[in-house]
This record gives structure tokens, sequence and C-alpha cells, in this order.
């Protein structure tokens, strides 16, 4: 069994910052990309950042400046440093990740997610 736990959100105001974290666990082979999505009520949920395996980050437009992914490796952990936040920043944040799994004779790959950590910026 996979998990991916995430921490790190709560309340903030308009202008500050906060740091997510997502630690994945489990009969982990091997971790490919990691990325976390945002989702708002009745909207679907949207990619904000991702990061392969070598490190190579790449953004949504909305936060290129603001938000950096990283990922540690040794620790199966990913994490968004979020700073100038603005109140449509406001969302439930999940983490993802391709993982790779041994089974008895083969691999396999698929998405995981976490539960969804809360991030709420008040104007």
């Amino acid at each position: 069994q996979v998990q991916l736990v995430e921490s790190g959100g709560g309340l903030v105001q308009a202008g500050g910052s906060l740091r997510l974290s997502c630690a994945a666990s489990g009969s982990i082979f091997s971790i490919n990309v990691m990325g976390w999505y945002r989702q708002t009520p009745g909207k679907e949920r949207e990619l904000v950042a991702a990061i392969s395996s070598g490190g190579s980050p790449s953004y949504a437009d909305s936060v290129k400046g603001r938000f950096t992914i990283s990922r540690d490796n040794t620790k199966n952990t990913v994490y968004l440093q979020m700073n100038s936040l603005k109140p449509e920043d406001t969302a439930v944040y999940y983490c993802n990740a391709g993982i790779t799994t041994r089974q008895i004779v083969t691999f396999q790959t698929r998405a995981y997610w976490g539960q969804g950590t809360q991030v709420t910026v008040s104007s």
C-alpha cells in the first residue's frame, strides 16, 4: 500500500507565506513526477506545480514567481513553498505522485493522491 500524507495548510493573510509538505510511504520502488493541484468548490482540479524525478520544475502561470516546488528523494517528500499569497489562492491543495510499486513478478505504475489540505488566504 502507498500513502501520500500532506501537511502545512492553514489560514494566512494576503501577502503571507505557507509551506506544504507531502510525504509518500509504503512499498515504493520509485517515484516519478510529483505535483500539487488545487481545487475550489464548483471548479475542476487544476495543476499548480510539478517536479520531475530529476528536479525540473514547472508552474501554472498564476503562481510563477510566487510558488516554489522542491523534492527530497531521500525522504520521498515534495514541498510547495507559497509566498505572496493572494485570496484567489484559497483552495484545497492536493499532492499527486506517479509511483512505481513492485508486485510479485511485475512492476506497476499509477498515480496516487493525498487527502488534501485546506489553504485559506484572507484579504
